[in-house]
Order: structure tokens, then C-alpha cells, then sequence
């Protein structure tokens, strides 16, 4: 590949160009945000208990004494011999910024439908801090769409991003946000499935700075590159 090749005076410009462009994505990104706060919340009714770290921990229990809650559905199946490559990506990325959420009275956990012991020997493998939880033997997972019963993989009718399309495995990634109030009361605010988990992934947002950017078009699958953090080898 090979852009055109301009002098300096003139790659000025054509750089001021897309500054502009760049300037009004990030207006409407701020409108998008303040959009996504503003959003209706719903009750939670359900008293869900996980298996953690610590013992039987409820959803209340996860805040930590914060008002708010982030949950990475991470895939995780029970049974299964690692975690979805393409979550562990996005662990990664996440890992390093739970101290820094807490002090804007923010929680985040990952949760997955592994028995615990099977999701701390992962986590100790890849070398992660932040909390896991199983959420096995609970509806947790179907109740926010990550999980899928045999019948809804048979059927290709899985519920997945707000709409009946099916999905190729019985566990999907997706974050999920909390809110707990002071009598208690605790609110899911916000739910992110597919596409809209980019935001949170920053190698990709410094790849489309380069000029391949994420060069994935030639793949069977746009994450087909990637490998678990301690399987790239050299």
C-alpha cells in the first residue's frame, strides 16, 4: 500500500482536513455519552448470588460499598479448557484501569459461568488483579443475554444485542452497568453488546492510527489474529 506523497505545506492541510472531521466525531461522541447517561433504568428484582473469591457474594455484595457496577460478561462456559481469546483481549485492557475506576465510586468485576476454580486458575495464568465471579447455577447470564440454552442454539433464536439472531456459541461477550442507590435499591442502567465493546478495547484504537489499521479484512473472522497474551511466542 502507498498513500500519495505530498510536501510538508500540503500534508498540513490535508492533516487540518481531517482534524476538523476528527473534531466534530468527538461533539458528537460527547452528545452520545451524555445520551447514554441519560438513559431510563430498570429495577432489578432478581437477588443473584455468585460464587467468589471470598464465598456467596450477591450482586449487592459486588458493588464493594460503591454506588456504581461495571460487569464484564467474560465467555466462559463450565467445562471449558481457557477463556474466550477474544475477552481475554478485552481483560487486558480493563485489568490495568479497575484501581483508577474505584476512585470515581466505580466497581467492576468479571463474570462467567465457569466454576470458580476454573476461572481463578486462568486468571492467576494470565497474570490478572481484578475480581471474578461464577455465576453458575444462577439465570444471571441468560437474564442479560450471554448465555443460551441448547434450545435457543438449535433454534438459532438466541436474544443477543436486542434482537433474535442467534449466536455460534452458548456463551457471548457483552458489559453490563449497575446502579445502587442509598436505600439499597440497585438499577441496571446500561447493557453493550458486539461492535459496541470496541470503545473499550484501546490496541484497536491505536491500530486505526496506523496505516493498515486493524488489517483484518483479508481474516474469516476479524479477531482470527489474535491469541491469548502468552501464546504470541516471538
Amino acid at each position: 500500500m502507498k498513500n500519495r506523497i505530498l510536501d510538508h505545506d500540503q500534508w498540513v492541510s490535508a492533516r487540518k482536513a481531517l482534524l476538523a472531521k476528527e473534531k466534530a466525531f468527538t461533539r458528537q461522541r460527547d452528545e452520545l455519552t451524555k445520551a447514554r447517561q441519560e438513559l431510563p433504568w430498570e429495577r432489578v428484582g432478581e437477588s443473584y448470588v455468585f460464587d467468589g473469591p471470598d464465598g456467596k457474594e450477591t450482586l449487592a455484595d459486588l458493588f464493594d460499598g460503591r454506588s456504581q457496577l461495571i460487569v464484564y460478561h467474560f465467555m466462559y462456559g463450565p467445562g471449558w479448557k481457557e477463556g474466550c481469546k477474544s475477552c481475554s483481549y478485552v481483560a487486558d485492557h480493563f485489568d490495568p484501569a479497575v484501581v483508577h475506576l474505584k476512585q470515581r465510586d466505580v466497581s467492576m468485576v468479571a463474570v462467567s459461568r465457569a466454576p470458580l476454580a476454573e476461572l481463578e486458575a486462568f486468571r492467576k495464568r494470565m497474570g490478572w488483579g481484578f475480581k471474578w465471579v461464577s455465576a453458575h447455577g444462577t439465570d444471571f447470564n441468560q437474564d442479560y443475554n450471554v448465555s443460551f440454552s441448547d434450545e435457543e442454539m438449535e433454534r438459532g433464536d438466541a436474544v443477543y444485542n436486542y434482537k433474535k439472531q442467534g449466536f455460534p456459541s452458548k456463551e457471548a461477550p457483552g458489559a453490563s452497568v449497575f446502579y445502587r442507590d442509598e436505600n439499597g435499591d440497585i438499577y441496571h442502567t446500561y447493557s453493550v453488546y458486539e461492535r459496541g465493546l470496541d470503545m473499550f478495547i484501546t490496541a484497536y484504537h491505536w491500530l486505526d492510527c496506523v496505516p493498515k489499521g486493524r488489517d483484518e479484512g483479508g481474516l474469516s473472522y476479524t479477531m482470527e489474529w489474535l491469541r491469548l497474551h502468552d501464546a504470541y511466542g516471538h
